[in-house]
């Protein structure tokens, strides 16, 4: 018997069996995907091939729809002129193709952050969609840097996508009670999807609100730093669009919209579209990049890169550019400078401290990275800042304090991120640095809560994605009714500068000192240790990345 592949329109969910072809566009059965014509279109929604991806292997067990059915049983996007998605019931029939009753699994590798989904699979390396974790071959490797599976570690869980091999129906009992109030989240980056997915698993029936600034797409933002490295472009990054993720969450997504109030007295707030009574209010605003003190005229070649648009605007500058000037060698910059000389790019890095990644790892590690990198050629002016920075030609030109210039055609901020208190302070709720929030991630008021980059957990403010998921987990059960509280346990943080590797876990604000362990060419191995010798925080670089499991078995849990 002949295999043949099915492939799904990731835009509106047609699909193109192999077996069947599609004769009304004169495409005979058996027509192989690759011997389709490159100009063809989908036939409901009219995007091209590269809009479409490998869902399933094998015969056909039923008729592919006409697009004419197809059509009409596409999802229903919002019009042009709606910001938000709107789903009060579950479709009929719903369905979805699922290797079992369990979520799928996405996993991260350590060394380059590629990340493996399950329900997508690398049909490149003959990896159906479906294939779970635990059955790939032990020999596969990582197609970016090449790494085993050893250095891969499960990131996230994702909901079955139509990737797969028996239908699951949904349940149409379970449908979103209008009478409720809702749950309001603002913001719909990791923070609030993943909390949103994970509501969703203890509650189907509350209506939810989420409320974002953007277009609303899923995407991993740690991934993008890798992008042109990996040649990915925006859109690829995006794993569903917000339409996508209302009819994933049963929820109304308000794209392009913002809080303009907030009332905590009589739990309301304004938004662009109007007022909206809450049951429960969770802030996932994230944090917004900091904006340096530089004079001069050549500011609007200045980029920073903090979402998906962002970066879109980024790539779209970087157009006919070759040499980037980046403003900060703490982690995004050093992993854009990594990124960015293995694409072809001349690349130059600013940065008031000694070496790369300085708040992070004694001297001796952060130089073993510097190192590597230099060897590449970025060029590096360290404890020095950029005081202005002036058109030259179709450049600029940048003028340090240590009297030293430098010339390029761009310039990449990447000194860090702060907190967005703008909601939190005009709220009135009690903030620090973030806002301020127990282990239950209760704000200084009643039924409003703090999640991600914005909020400063019992003194915590931890800009990574583990503590992110952990707290999604947790405020989950709490706003429904079941309150939890984080623990934050051991917490590596993988720093994706691949041509030297970087494994850390940043010691706490106590007395202590670094020592050196290990200190070659190959990479260096450094622990931080309290006075009485308790292990709190370790930095580890190169080949040494390999002691990581090793002392996370000893390293005292964040909180």
């Amino acid at each position: 018997m002949n295999t043949f592949n099915i492939w799904e329109c990731i835009i509106c969910g047609w699909l193109y069996d192999e077996s069947l072809g599609c004769p009304e566009d004169g495409i005979a059965p058996g027509t192989r995907w690759e011997d389709v014509p490159e100009d063809w279109t989908c036939p409901v929604c009219g995007v091209s091939k590269q809009d479409f991806e490998m869902v399933k292997t094998g015969p056909s067990p039923t008729p592919i729809p006409t697009a004419a059915s197809a059509a009409s049983a596409a999802p229903i996007t919002p019009s042009a002129d709606r910001s938000s998605t709107i789903i009060k019931e579950a479709p009929e029939e719903a369905t979805t193709f699922t290797n079992s009753d369990e979520p799928f699994q996405i996993w991260e590798c350590i060394i380059c952050g590629w990340v493996y989904d399950e329900s997508k699979g690398w049909p490149d390396d003959d990896i159906l969609p479906g294939t779970r974790w635990v059955d790939i071959p032990d020999d596969w490797t990582c197609p970016d840097c090449g790494v085993g599976k050893q250095d891969f570690e499960m990131i996230a869980v994702s909901a079955p996508e139509s990737a797969q091999s028996k239908v699951q129906t949904t349940d149409t009992s379970e449908l979103v009670d209008q009478d409720q109030l809702p749950v309001v989240v603002v913001g719909t980056g990791l923070a609030g999807y993943n909390l949103a997915r994970e509501y969703r698993k203890l509650n189907t029936t509350t209506p939810l609100i989420m409320i974002t600034s953007d277009d609303g797409r899923m995407y991993y933002k740690p991934a993008i730093s890798t992008g042109y490295h990996t040649n990915k472009s925006p859109d690829q990054f995006a794993t569903a669009s917000a339409e996508e993720m209302a009819l994933e969450l049963r929820a109304e997504i308000q794209t392009f919209s913002s809080i303009k109030s907030i009332d905590e007295h009589n739990q309301v707030v304004e938004t662009t579209s109007g007022k909206l009574k809450y049951a429960k209010l969770v802030l996932a605003t994230g944090a917004r990049c900091i904006e340096l003190p530089i004079a001069g005229n050549g500011l609007e070649s200045v980029y920073s890169i903090n979402n998906l648009m962002d970066y879109s605007t980024f790539r779209q500058a970087m157009e006919g550019k070759k040499h980037v000037l980046i403003i900060g060698g703490g982690l995004i910059g050093s992993e854009y400078a990594n990124d960015l000389i293995q694409s072809g790019y001349e690349v130059t890095v600013v940065d008031p401290l000694p070496s790369v990644l300085g708040t992070l790892m004694p001297k001796a590690a952060s130089d073993s990275v510097k190192n590597a990198l230099e060897n590449a050629g970025v060029q590096f002016h360290f404890e020095t800042v950029v005081e202005k920075i002036e058109t030259q030609g179709t450049g600029i030109k940048a003028s340090l304090a240590s009297g030293k210039e430098v010339n390029a055609d761009i310039v990449l901020s990447a000194v860090g991120v702060r907190p967005d208190l703008t909601l939190a302070k005009e709220a009135g709720l009690q903030t620090n640095t973030g806002i301020i929030t127990d282990r239950s991630l209760k704000t200084s008021a009643n039924n409003i809560y703090a999640l991600g980059d914005c909020a400063e957990v019992d003194t915590h403010l931890l800009f990574y994605v583990a503590p992110l998921v952990e707290g999604a987990k947790k405020l989950a059960s709490t706003i429904n009714g079941d309150e939890q509280q984080v623990y934050y346990g051991t917490m590596p943080v993988i720093i994706k500068t691949t041509l030297f590797p970087v494994t850390v876990s940043p010691p706490p604000k106590t007395d202590g000192q670094w020592h050196i362990d290990i200190e070659s060419p190959k990479g260096v191995k450094a622990v931080f240790k309290t006075p009485e010798g308790e292990l709190v925080g370790y930095a580890l670089t190169g080949d040494c990345t390999k002691f990581r499991d090793e002392l996370n078995v000893s390293l005292r849990p964040m909180m």
